[in-house]
């Protein structure tokens, strides 16, 4: 056949780099003395840049798993079948120990470690971090039963991915899963109807149905059920002890508007044999220790699809040229790629803090656990709710091009609403941060001495801090204005850290627009004057070097 055309101005595919050559999470390590862990997060960047990783996610997204609720002969067998390219991912993800390995590691940045790896291996799929995430989850609220835990602990920490179907302990690690959601209750899981029948043996039996339960080929579950005393929280495991399946039943697979590379599931328990962690009646505030964690992964999936986003973008904007000149070198553009960076700058960098907190909060810090506490729940709100803004501009970035499945941009466009609706939507994650500053006003006190701490900088953080301040004079109506408080909140914090950690051009940029009054309701509307070149260039990914 004849060459019809040339093809020029086409940008080459971001391949074979480090992912991991960003600089808020490097800077994140060194500030916290965790250097050691420098090489080996430049190796999770080099595998998760790889063109082999890269078709990894790509092969387990176009191959969404099969759900088989019967053999050929007819017996229940309630398996979910994978592409190998996902057993692939959970492999590695389990290797790097982005599971519940931190709880296991008696490096005292375990956690911080776990978050800096997770962020750039995230970027491959955002479908196999999900099992993974609620692996990491369970063990502080799996400790409510010490005899479980110590049983069970060991196996969820092992850099093993086992993915077959047999008794937990006979296995050499386990994935863990949570089943809380019911359909007439969804956030509100007070309301769910699974009962709980106490036995003799001091096991229950549990019998209802899980409206969204997902990686439901997971080792072990945390569940929601009524017990007599109350609501509780319990141990079930997909196999039982001597090897026969446990009675639950997968109804069917949810088919989601975000990632298909996991299996989200109905599930219907017909007196399935579950323990009994922590009380009876004590579900919530049992099951919340794995919600907590779970919250932290959702602030970090959603600085990850920033992170990528915006690598795709300015990687885009180097290589493409319209108009006479690079797009990257358009003062339009350049505008909007900035804000895009430091929007994913700012997430990037309090989710790395967030992660560092969890190191001294596990460790008996308690100023750390209540600030911990309060920031969790502002930032769940906030960078959860920026990231759906922030991917849809990043995919316009690369024009029709964004919009075509091989740009990879669709995904994580596709993805981006997911990490506000997990684990409490935003109105949820909002009443949380008002309900630990009645529950622990000391929360709100460590909150605003943090803030403190970056006063006296810069001119326009100071006055956002005054003006904030003077929002809770009247609590009154604090339910009323909730989102606006919690999302002014979660500027000032993410101001404090880059005022004191961040780069010049970085901080100066977000004070000028998130804090000083001049910014825009899209992004791209940077006030005059903002360092576009500095910013641009630490959020524009290294390919060849």
């Amino acid at each position: 056949m004849h060459s019809t055309h040339e093809v020029t101005n086409q940008v080459p595919p971001l391949v074979d780099y480090d992912a991991a050559e960003y600089p808020p999470i490097l800077e994140a390590l060194s500030r916290e003395g965790a250097d050691s862990a420098l090489e080996t997060i430049h190796e999770v960047g080099r595998r998760a840049g790889s063109a082999e990783a890269i078709e990894w996610g790509d092969l387990a997204e176009d191959h969404p798993p099969v759900l088989h609720t019967h053999d050929r002969y007819g017996h229940r067998v309630d398996e979910v079948r994978y592409d190998p390219a996902y057993h692939q991912l959970m492999t590695t993800a389990v290797e790097l120990g982005l599971h519940a390995a931190p709880w296991a590691d008696p490096d005292p940045h375990a956690h911080l470690h776990r978050a800096a790896k997770l962020t750039v291996w995230g970027q491959t799929d955002a479908g196999h971090q999900c099992p993974i995430s609620m692996t990491y989850a369970m063990v502080p609220a799996l400790r409510h039963n010490a005899e479980l835990a110590a049983q069970y602990e060991p196996l969820l920490a092992a850099k093993v991915y086992d993915p077959r179907t047999a008794a937990p302990l006979t296995k050499a690690g386990l994935i863990a899963g949570m089943s809380m959601t019911e359909k007439q209750g969804g956030s509100d899981v007070r309301s769910g109807t699974t009962r709980a029948v106490p036995q003799a043996d001091g096991s229950y039996l549990l019998t209802g149905h899980k409206w969204f339960t997902s990686a439901p080929m997971s080792d072990v579950f945390l569940v929601l059920a009524q017990a007599p005393g109350g609501l509780s929280c319990f141990f079930l495991p997909r196999v039982l002890p001597d090897g026969t399946r446990n009675r639950m039943f997968l109804q069917r697979l949810k088919n989601k508007l975000g990632n298909h590379s996991n299996a989200s599931s109905e599930i219907e328990y017909d007196e399935a044999t579950a323990w009994l962690v922590g009380e009876e009646g004590r579900g919530v505030p049992t099951i919340v220790e794995m919600v907590n964690m779970t919250r932290l992964d959702c602030i970090i999936g959603a600085s990850t699809g920033m992170r990528a986003g915006t690598h795709q973008a300015t990687h885009h904007a180097v290589h493409r040229s319209a108009f006479g000149a690079a797009l990257v070198d358009q003062p339009l553009m350049r505008n909007v790629l900035a804000d895009l960076a430091v929007e994913a700058e700012a997430s990037t960098t309090v989710a790395m803090w967030l992660a560092a907190l969890t190191d001294r909060a596990t460790s008996g810090d308690d100023r750390a656990a209540s600030l911990r506490r309060i920031s969790l729940a502002v930032s769940k709100y906030f960078v959860c709710k920026r990231n759906p803004l922030h991917a849809a501009e990043a995919l316009e970035c690369l024009g029709g091009n964004g919009y075509v499945e091989d740009s990879r941009m669709p995904r994580i466009y596709r993805e981006a609403p997911l990490l506000s609706v997990w684990e409490g939507s935003g109105n949820v994650a909002a009443l949380d941060t008002l309900r630990a500053m009645v529950k622990q006003p000391e929360t709100l006190e460590v909150f605003f001495d943090e803030l403190d701490t970056a006063t006296g900088s810069d001119d326009r953080y100071d006055a956002a801090v005054t003006r904030l301040k003077a929002e809770f004079v009247d609590f009154d109506t604090m339910q009323h204005r909730a989102r606006r408080v919690v999302g002014d909140m979660a500027l000032a914090l993410q101001g404090s850290l880059l005022i004191r950690h961040g780069h010049p051009a970085v901080s100066d940029a977000f004070c000028s627009s998130r804090l000083g009054g001049d910014w825009g309701s899209v992004f791209g509307t940077l006030p005059v004057g903002v360092d576009t070149a500095a910013i641009i260039d630490r959020a524009t990914p290294k390919v060849g070097t």
